[in-house]
């Protein structure tokens, strides 16, 4: 055998020389081969990153959201009174300058005077989109879980100007493909006040002599109502006093407050005798005829049942009124 022969043998039994693999074919081959750890290791980060969004920041975005918010009553009317209900008909509009605009569900809700130990009833709110101006119109049969509140209630919009009405509940919310959370809804609205009746006055008063069916007197009154409210009262009795003395009972029948100034239609019996005698009396005080008399409410009632609340809330009231009793004692045909 040559040498060159042997030389080419011993060439052909060399192994080659191993390919270098480039850092992309190794990146490969290590996912191919490890990708269930690093599937485990991206799951694991992003329940890390979701979980504390979805179960802590979520929450508390959607909470300062709710706590941020407004709310406005436009309209209240209360109408079918009953000694522990009443039909309620509400318009709110939600304010709020949030970026988030999440479903509010249904929910119920305690209402009671500010700072009050419990409520006077809970009424359902529909569920609503939170967008600003977002209209909520709520009509229902409320029952009156605590009547005694809400005499205090009716009291407050009796004699002030202003009465707050605290309304809270814990509804369920959603923002887009977020899960619901539970939210706290604790808003106190301020709304005005009947101020006392400030602007109360008879605007027609007439005797009626010698009385008919009893009534000896008759008028019309003018009840202001500054509030966006209407109440249905019913039959209202008020007490008509004269120097801390009872002198007669007057009558509001059927009566509805609106919001606005109310002309409504009186009737009354009166101590005809006793005005008669104090008039012509030598020790009369009053000789130009003008009487001023002190009115509160001592009784209402709707389809023949009480309304202790409402009645409460005009017996804290007391009005004052001046009636020229002499110029209607000479248009009813009688000289002094």
């Amino acid at each position: 055998m040559s040498t060159k022969a042997a030389v080419v043998e011993e060439e052909s039994n060399l192994s080659p020389t191993p390919t270098k693999q480039g850092f992309g074919a190794r990146l490969a081959a290590h996912f191919k081969k490890w990708w269930w750890v690093h599937l485990i290791i991206f799951i694991a980060c992003l329940l890390i990153i979701v979980l504390p969004v979805v179960y802590v920041a979520y929450p508390k975005i959607a909470q300062d959201a709710v706590n941020d918010s407004t709310l406005e009553i436009q309209e209240m009317v209360i109408t079918d009174p009953t000694p522990d209900s009443i039909q309620l008909e509400q318009k709110q509009v939600l304010g709020t300058d949030s970026s988030y605009h999440p479903e509010i569900y249904a929910f119920d809700a305690a209402v009671s005077l500010a700072g009050a130990a419990d409520p006077f009833a809970y009424v359902t709110v529909p569920a609503v989109k939170s967008n600003d101006g977002a209209v909520i119109n709520l009509e229902q049969t409320v029952d009156l879980t605590d009547v005694s509140a809400f005499g205090d209630y009716a009291t407050a919009v009796m004699l002030n100007e202003e009465v707050s009405l605290n309304i809270y509940g814990k509804p369920k919310l959603k923002e887009g493909g977020l899960p619901k959370t539970t939210v706290t809804y604790n808003k106190t609205v301020v709304m005005k006040g009947l101020n006392k009746l400030k602007g109360f006055n008879v605007s027609e008063f007439a005797i009626i002599y010698p009385p008919v069916d009893g009534y000896g007197m008759n008028g019309t009154v003018v009840i202001p109502n500054p509030t966006v409210m209407t109440l249905t009262m019913g039959n209202v009795t008020l007490n008509l006093e004269l120097n801390g003395t009872s002198i007669g009972t007057t009558y509001l029948n059927n009566l509805v407050i609106k919001p606005g100034n109310n002309s409504v239609a009186m009737v009354g019996t009166v101590n005809q005798t006793a005005i008669l005698t104090l008039l012509t009396s030598s020790s009369n005080p009053y000789t130009d005829g003008i009487i001023p008399f002190d009115i509160t409410g001592n009784a209402t009632s709707y389809n023949g049942k009480d309304l202790p609340y409402f009645t409460k809330a005009l017996a804290a009231n007391k009005l004052s009124v001046e009636l020229d009793v002499g110029a209607a004692l000479v248009a009813a045909g009688i000289t002094l």
